[in-house]
């Protein structure tokens, strides 16, 4: 190798320290960053050629710098009821403003952006954003119909209205009737109910007092805007002398529950809205008692209005969200009640580490990466998420200020190569004058 050949190896030797104290320095720096990957640096010689006695030499290195994207940072506890920290394989799918968008008005860039930064908070318009600024991606509740989506959109939590709760149970008091004398009206009371979508529907419950016995009455639920969609049924109900519910049977005759004292006197209905079955149990009280359902008897002087109410809650004011680690959002009402409005997605990928980083530890998809794998949390090997938590860099600061001393040394020692080829060249050059 020539005085020339050993100065331009030093010189590649001085880049590829270089490259590395970049690297260390760009770890050291971003030991505090959430969700930051710490990169290392290896060196590779480059042969070029080879001698006669079949040797190669190498005249030139290079540093090769390697992403560790799939490494698990550090998952510590937050005071943030928003941040989320991913354990697992997964990034978050995440979305960056357009350069068209304002403080009231957002467009977003078609670009697919994936992080690991999970300290999310709600800006002014709704939305989830992360310390870098990149938008939360995932799947919104429709608001009317109450359905998952399945297409991705930026998660925006904005006009939450509460949607009626499922109806369960239908509850019937008062007195529908005497027990000493027929009528030839049906008695009938409708309430509203509501699917599980949270849309409004109509109960209408038919008594029929049987002619021949007054304390017989049959018994049907049916929906009067949709023949459909309430199975058919029909019950017999007995009541006693004392004007209270001794028995209930189905249309075959098989008693319904208990006829012991103080059991629960309930009809079960079936109603299937939106190709969703539900079962709504019709409530009269209890057996014996005179809370629910009753007659008028010779010997009472009083009656009570029947009454029909749906144990739906159809009424809440929004307060504020919660996150749940399968990635639901949900929103919490004055009422109590809580309901989903959107799922997180997490995407993987066939090589995470040739992933391409940009600024604020986000990353984009490459042909190396391979395609996204997206889908709710827990899926495509994805993992589980962590609430309230956030997952720190995966920067070793001992290892890396070891290897920042290595560094230095090395880098020290190229520049030597440098100077004592430099004064060789000038011993070559004195022997001339």
């Amino acid at each position: 190798m020539s005085i020339f050949n050993a100065l331009t190896t030093a010189v590649t030797g001085l880049n590829a320290q270089s490259s590395a104290f970049t690297t260390l320095s760009n770890n050291i720096a971003n030991s505090q960053t959430t969700g930051y990957k710490a990169q290392t640096t290896s060196f590779q010689d480059f042969v070029t050629g080879a001698s006669s006695s079949g040797n190669a030499s190498s005249d030139t290195v290079a540093a090769v710098t390697s992403s560790h994207n799939d490494n698990q940072g550090t998952i510590s506890s937050s005071t943030n009821t928003l941040a989320l920290a991913i354990s697992g394989e997964g990034f978050f799918d995440v979305s960056q403003p357009a350069s068209a968008s304002t403080a009231n008005s957002v467009t977003f860039s078609d670009q697919d952006y994936y992080t690991r930064n999970g300290d999310f908070t709600l800006n002014n318009n709704g939305y989830l954003v992360n310390t870098s600024g990149y938008y939360l991606n995932g799947y919104m509740v429709d608001g009317t119909t109450g359905q998952l989506s399945n297409s991705l959109s930026q998660i925006q939590i904005a006009d939450i209205g509460f949607r009626p709760t499922e109806t369960t149970t239908l509850t019937l008091t008062g007195t529908i009737g005497s027990s000493t004398t027929s009528s030839a009206t049906p008695a009938s009371y409708t309430s509203p109910i509501y699917d599980s979508q949270g849309t409004a529907h109509e109960a209408d419950v038919t008594w029929t007092q049987d002619s021949s016995n007054p304390l017989s009455w049959t018994v049907s639920v049916s929906d009067p805007t949709n023949a459909s969609a309430i199975s058919a049924n029909s019950y017999t109900v007995t009541f006693g002398s004392d004007g209270t519910v001794a028995s209930i049977a189905d249309s075959s005759g098989s008693s319904i529950g208990s006829t012991f004292s103080g059991s629960s006197a309930k009809i079960p209905i079936t109603a299937t809205y939106n190709g969703v079955p539900q079962t709504i149990n019709l409530n009269l009280g209890t057996i014996g008692g005179t809370s629910g359902v009753t007659l008028s008897t010779a010997s009472s002087t009083s009656s009570q209005t029947p009454q029909l109410a749906s144990d739906s809650v159809t009424s809440g004011t929004y307060e504020d969200i919660t996150m749940e680690t399968d990635g639901s959002i949900m929103a919490n009402f004055s009422n109590g009640d809580s309901q989903l409005v959107a799922k997180i997605a997490l995407s993987n990928f066939a090589n995470p580490d040739a992933l391409e980083a940009v600024s604020g530890q986000a990353y984009v998809a490459t042909n190396d990466s391979g395609s996204p794998k997206t889908g709710m949390v827990g899926a495509n090997g994805t993992g589980t998420l962590k609430t309230s938590s956030t997952e720190g860099s995966t920067t070793d600061l001992t290892s890396d200020l070891s290897n920042l001393i290595v560094t230095q040394q090395a880098y020290s020692a190229n520049t030597k190569i440098v100077t004592t080829a430099n004064s060789m060249l000038q011993t070559t050059i004195d022997m001339i004058r």
